[in-house]
């Protein structure tokens, strides 16, 4: 199993049930704290003197006042890419020579593959055809003739190279164990069950307008899901649990690892199969391979169908598990569920599970699509992100937009200035302790793991809502529910004096979302949700003593 972390940050203590928390302010002496604050040196300097043991191991923290801390703990980087194929280039004289001899076999394959295709489209269409009461099970006369339509699923699959599939165990009855539960690997294993059970999936609404294969899902009473949406989200478990509770409905097969991974690991499980409470029938998928490494990962479509047709043969295995079922004797809930059969599905593998998610995977796309060299160190396990800190994987997306906004060098490294470009600061204490604040190594360089978890721990204090409010109230000074550029500067210049008019233009702008000239409070609140490391500007406590 994945190494559970935890924060050892001390936070805010809980407070009566019948009281807010409230925002304590401590105002310093505006002389005495800039006087302090001319002694501060740019952050190479501090970082020489703190690799030397002569800086103060606990500087001043510009997040204080909110309950946040500087000794929270980062879990270590780690180095495991759950998504990476293998073998995403053709090497070696075998490989090139075995391609060559199988082209014609490829043409072949090709041709019997788009038969396949096309007869079990139309045998599906009119297994559909008139059929408008999708809320109840599918007729039996409709379901015998997507026979046809299985059978071309298992042809599909003689023509990737799968002449014959390795199975060990069998599907329990249907009344047994309503739910599969598989790893995903490749788009091989949707094929293969839909010719094996014939089952109902669970599917992103996305699936449902793609030539062919929207059709056939269709047919196969498919529960739509939109994974970002909660409500969607409800919405399938509901009816997992209306179909998986009638023996009229085919068993419900789902892939809880909610995406592809490169089958040497399992990533953390989605609870939409085990919330409902019925028995689980676990099944793990190998693929085990020489020279060609058939999953899906960081490869197209196209080129890994290219591969498989090149194939003298593929190897696949499908072994059945024993049924896990929720504790009777107690409360269990879905979380111990899903764990308990993950850890036996990662025992029957002999692999480890990790705390990555589709997240992950919507980080190391974002990454790609924004060129950077190497994607895959910008994931950051975001199962164990989103239970430690409520991020969501589209806020994650957006931090790293953030981030990569920054140039990271090669090693994914952000440096002081470039942080400070993109955050609208000048070089001051101020902007040196919030750096220091999230550069929990002390080298001068963050990481975008820093960078999110740092952001994440402020943005999820329980005084940091308040905060903001807090702060728009005493920016809008004439009290017309808007920030004008001359009332940003009134509110920023204790903390960082001095600011040019561009440098202030250029605050405003980042804080002014729709670009109207002033700064609104969802204005002001959508920015700071976005960067909330500024919150630090609005804090009096430590605004009058950190700039010279």
């Amino acid at each position: 199993m994945a190494e559970h972390y935890s924060l050892s940050t001390p936070l805010l203590s809980a407070p009566p049930s019948d009281h807010q928390p409230h925002l304590v302010i401590n105002v310093q002496d505006l002389d005495l704290d800039r006087t302090e604050s001319r002694v501060l040196q740019s952050p190479s300097a501090r970082i020489h003197k703190q690799q030397n043991g002569e800086s103060n191991k606990n500087p001043p923290n510009p997040f204080e006042f909110i309950g946040a801390h500087e000794d929270f703990e980062l879990p270590s980087y780690s180095t495991i890419d759950p998504f990476r194929n293998h073998t995403l280039n053709i090497a070696g004289v075998y490989e090139w020579v075995k391609i060559v001899i199988c082209l014609p076999i490829a043409l072949v394959r090709l041709a019997l593959f788009g038969l396949c295709l096309a007869v079990g489209f139309t045998a599906t269409k009119l297994a559909l055809h008139g059929w408008k009461d999708k809320e109840n099970p599918m007729p039996k006369w409709r379901c015998r003739l997507m026979w046809v339509t299985r059978i071309c699923a298992r042809l599909i699959l003689f023509s990737f190279g799968y002449h014959w599939i390795k199975r060990r165990g069998k599907p329990a009855p249907r009344e047994i164990a309503p739910i599969v539960v598989s790893n995903h690997v490749s788009y091989i294993e949707p094929i293969f069950f839909f010719y094996e059970l014939f089952p109902t999936i669970v599917s992103s609404e996305s699936h449902d307008s793609m030539p062919f294969v929207g059709t056939i899902i269709r047919a196969m009473q498919v529960i739509y899901v939109d994974r970002f949406s909660r409500s969607s989200r409800k919405h399938a478990v509901n009816e997992i649990k209306r179909k998986a509770s009638c023996n009229r409905f085919p068993r419900l097969l789902l892939f809880p690892e909610g995406t592809t991974t490169n089958g040497r690991l399992l990533i953390s499980f989605q609870l939409g199969a085990f919330i409902p409470g019925y028995p689980v029938q676990p099944v793990i998928v190998r693929y085990p391979h020489v020279h060609f490494d058939q999953s899906w990962g960081h490869i197209t479509v196209a080129k890994l169908m290219f591969r498989m047709f090149t194939q003298f043969h593929n190897f696949m295995e499908v072994e059945y598990l024993p049924l896990v079922s929720p504790h009777e004797n107690r409360k269990e809930n879905a979380i111990h569920f899903s764990q308990r059969t993950s850890s036996v599905m990662a025992s029957a593998l002999n692999v480890v599970q990790t705390s990555h998610s589709y997240g992950d995977f919507m980080l190391f796309s974002k990454a790609s699509e924004l060129n950077q060299e190497k994607p895959s160190q910008f994931m950051v396990e975001m199962a164990w992100v989103d239970s430690m800190f409520h991020i969501k994987a589209l806020e994650a997306v957006d931090f790293l937009e953030t981030f990569l906004s920054m140039n990271p060098d090669p090693s994914g490294q952000v440096e002081f200035h470039n942080f400070l470009r993109v955050l609208r600061l000048k070089p001051c204490s101020l902007s040196e302790k919030i750096f220091g604040f999230i550069d929990v190594e002390k080298i001068g360089k963050i990481t975008f793991k820093q960078y999110l978890l740092g952001s994440a721990h402020i943005l999820k204090q329980p005084l940091f809502k308040q905060a903001c409010e807090l702060a728009f109230t005493e920016c809008d000074i004439d009290g017309k529910n808007c920030i004008l550029k001359q009332e940003l500067r009134d509110a920023v210049t204790l903390a960082v004096p001095n600011m040019s008019e561009d440098e202030i233009s250029g605050l405003h702008s980042l804080f002014d979302v729709d670009g109207d000239g002033r700064i609104s409070k969802y204005d002001f609140l959508s920015c700071l949700k976005r960067h909330p490391l500024l919150i630090a500007l609005f804090s009096p406590g430590y605004g009058t003593k950190v700039c010279p």
